[in-house]
């Protein structure tokens, strides 16, 4: 009460609303889309997540894959996608052939064979997305593993964690790459985690980040870390 005799309310935000006000204002910071997008060989469209910076122009596009056992959704939903356009990328998740919003499409191999690497090219020629960074997880090695090595002029960077198919190519083809790749992979994947670096540690322009405690899908286990690792190599390119 004044001195006046009036009233005054100040409302007291609680902790919990000054957090939700402040999530709010971070999302608002990024664009956040998705949608679909056909091939030049045809077929059905594959779905895409996509989020960018909210102000001002990406200073690097990310392509991000996915696992047998997940989807775009899983980069949305440990905040992947928001980390990334917060730190000027455009980020774009797509779900593969046969997978999540994309089942429809037709995969262009069987699983665990390499796909042409052109099917790739198309996919970043759709999304006009240019040299791009390639964060490509487990059974994904199978698309991205033969589009480093035939088209590694539309790799910004290669960014494998624990892929698939590593063990289908010579050390002869992983020492002619360039691209800079850094492989990440948990401790505790003590099988295609340890093949798979055996084989990438013959890419000629390697750095290697193994996360403590976590299991195949590493990022999943400890998204603050992913993250940290991350943002920390795309800060070199």
């Amino acid at each position: 009460m004044t001195d006046s005799g009036l009233h005054i309310y100040v409302p007291v935000l609680s902790t919990s609303v000054l957090m939700r006000v402040s999530c709010l204002s971070s999302m608002s910071a990024v664009k956040m889309s998705e949608g679909h997008v056909t091939l030049a060989s045809g077929g059905p469209p594959l779905f895409y997540r996509q989020a960018e910076p909210g102000q001002g122009s990406a200073r690097l596009a990310v392509l991000l894959l996915h696992g047998i056992r997940f989807s775009s959704e899983n980069w949305l939903n440990i905040r992947t996608l928001e980390t990334l356009a917060d730190a000027s990328c455009r980020a774009v998740a797509i779900d593969l052939p046969g997978f999540g919003n994309s089942k429809d499409a037709i995969a262009p191999a069987p699983v665990g064979e390499p796909a042409p690497g052109n099917f790739l090219k198309q996919v970043s020629e759709a999304l006009q997305l240019g040299p791009a960074v390639v964060i490509s997880p487990s059974l994904s090695g199978m698309y991205s593993l033969p589009f480093l090595l035939q088209h590694s002029e539309l790799l910004k960077a290669y960014i494998p964690v624990a892929p698939i198919c590593t063990d289908k190519f010579t050390a002869e083809q992983y020492g002619s790459v360039q691209t800079p790749t850094l492989i990440v992979y948990g401790d505790q994947d003590t099988q295609l985690g340890k093949v798979s670096l055996n084989n990438l540690t013959k890419l000629a322009n390697h750095k290697v980040v193994v996360m403590k405690g976590a299991g195949h899908a590493c990022y999943l286990d400890n998204p603050a870390e992913w993250h940290r690792a991350l943002l920390e190599f795309l800060g070199t390119l």
